[in-house]
């Protein structure tokens, strides 16, 4: 490769190196932009329920997430079957919740999470039971 070739190549490399400098300086003004959009609608948020909190009456609580309830339903049935291990789907069956698959992954997840705090057990793959 003789010195004009070299500097070709170079001058190439350059050119290509200065696209992706100028591609991810753009990438970075639009994350960046991106960020102080969301970080005042947090703000916004954060303001939100503090005057909402500030004019609730004294003593009253919030309605608990409906999540909750859906997951205390779960903690339930493993105590009415302590000993039972369930998969994702007959647990469905016996709570007559919908079996589709995607109510089901997300009992599921809802099974894996309340594994990892120690509610549940999980004897088998995709098998969950009460701790005892």
């Amino acid at each position: 490769m003789n010195i004009t070739e070299l500097l070709v190549d170079v001058h190439t490399q350059e050119s290509e190196a200065t696209a992706r400098a100028d591609e991810i300086r753009h990438q970075i003004a639009h994350f960046t932009a991106a960020l102080t959009e969301t970080e005042a609608r947090l703000a916004d948020l954060a303001t939100t329920r503090k005057i909402i909190t500030e004019l609730a009456p004294a003593g009253t609580e919030p309605d608990p997430p409906e999540s909750t309830s859906v997951y205390q339903t779960i903690v339930d049935a493993f105590s009415q079957h302590p000993d039972q291990a369930f998969r994702a789907r007959e647990l469905h069956e016996l709570l007559d919740m919908p079996t589709d698959e995607a109510s089901v992954n997300i009992t599921r997840s809802r099974l894996g999470r309340l594994t990892r705090q120690g509610f549940l057990t999980q004897p088998g793959r995709g098998r969950y039971q009460k701790r005892t």
